[in-house]
């Protein structure tokens, strides 16, 4: 999983105002709902020592997605009084959080963006009976996105209509198209929906590389939702899978290892590489959550187990903060990628593993 979208929220210095916000519309008067959870995030904010341009600055932004529908929240970050980053959610959070201090609290809306899963979603609508020698059209929409952000950020979406007497041509080219968009997002799936026949022609007649990527769904197909197309679908095609690009990287990560290859793990050895700029790719068998903390500077790779690390290091006044969060932003400053492995899949000492852009020179000078 890349971690390009935190790019801005790394580039600001601290202190920050990280908040949470569920900003739902599936309750009887939203605005007011969304209203009182931000009056009391907003008191908990100023209690915190959160100066009223920064919190001005976040009640501009809260809400602003009103015209998103159904279900989802809102991650706001600002800092030296300006808005960083404003994110959507695709679940709201568990609960309205707004947290003062000195790195931002990215965790939550990283951990929303798992699996990041890119896919292409297409729906075959037609009616008629099951033979090209009627009369009628075939209506396809197809929409790229990354799961299960796109939830809530729809991507590029294409509309294609063809008279069901050409669908068999048609279908063709329509495959080729998606075969081309497919290379381009980087899918690892096409997920297919609507008519059980025309969407069977259209499945047969594209090329072999992205018919291996069909997964087929049933169920309503609606696609003026503003949501995700096969919202409804897309969470049981993806729950439970790892991004092909993740399990990769964990792939090499075991053939690393058995090799001895260059790899760490465990917690101390896989601070020392962030420390060097040296991880390709962070595995953890999950986001650590408090109690677990790191000492931080001011910059990226400034993490450590202890206070008097960084002291030894010409830091001055490290701070404590939650290990989670230090370590995304070790891997957003250091251009590494983070990717979260089931236990069952891979085990890793202390629950972290990094796969390592070279390794360590062995004590012989080899």
């Amino acid at each position: 999983m890349r971690l390009s979208f935190l790019q801005p929220l790394y580039a600001e210095s601290g202190p920050f105002a990280s908040v949470y916000l569920d900003t739902s519309r599936d309750v009887e008067q939203p605005d007011r709902a969304v209203a009182l959870r931000w009056n009391r995030l907003r008191a908990d904010l100023t209690r915190q020592g959160a100066d009223r341009a920064l919190l001005g600055v976040l009640e501009e932004a809260v809400g602003a997605d009103a015209e998103l529908p159904g279900m989802h929240g809102q991650a706001i970050f600002a800092a030296n009084g300006a808005l960083v980053l404003d994110g959507e959610l695709p679940r709201p959070p568990a609960r309205d959080t707004a947290r003062y201090s000195t790195l931002p609290e990215a965790v939550p809306l990283v951990s929303q963006h798992l699996p990041e899963i890119p896919y292409l979603a297409v729906v075959v609508h037609y009616g008629g009976l099951p033979t090209a020698e009627t009369h009628g059209w075939v209506r396809v929409e197809a929409e790229a996105g990354t799961w299960p952000a796109s939830t809530v950020a729809p991507g590029e979406r294409l509309h294609r209509e063809e008279p069901v007497a050409t669908w068999h041509h048609g279908a063709v080219r329509l495959g080729h198209r998606l075969d081309s968009w497919a290379r381009r997002t980087h899918a690892d799936a096409v997920v297919v929906g609507g008519d059980e026949w025309a969407g069977n022609v259209l499945v047969r007649r594209m090329p072999h590389a992205l018919r291996s990527k069909v997964v087929r769904v049933r169920g309503a197909t609606p696609t003026d939702t503003g949501r995700a197309l096969l919202e409804s679908q897309l969470d049981g095609v993806f729950r439970g899978r790892m991004a092909a690009h993740d399990r990769e990287l964990v792939d090499v990560f075991i053939g690393r290892r058995a090799l001895h290859g260059p790899v760490s793990e465990g917690l101390a050895a896989t601070v020392a590489a962030l420390q060097r700029g040296q991880v390709a790719a962070l595995l953890l068998n999950r986001v650590p959550t408090a109690p677990l903390r790191l000492w931080t500077g001011p910059g990226p790779a400034q993490l450590a187990l202890t206070e008097g690390e960084l002291l030894a290091c010409g830091v001055r006044a490290p701070r404590e903060e939650p290990a989670g969060e230090a370590l995304v932003r070790a891997v957003v400053g250091t251009a590494a990628e983070l990717v979260v492995v089931p236990e069952d899949d891979l085990a890793l000492a202390e629950g972290v593993g990094a796969l390592l852009r070279y390794a360590d020179r062995r004590p012989d000078g080899a």
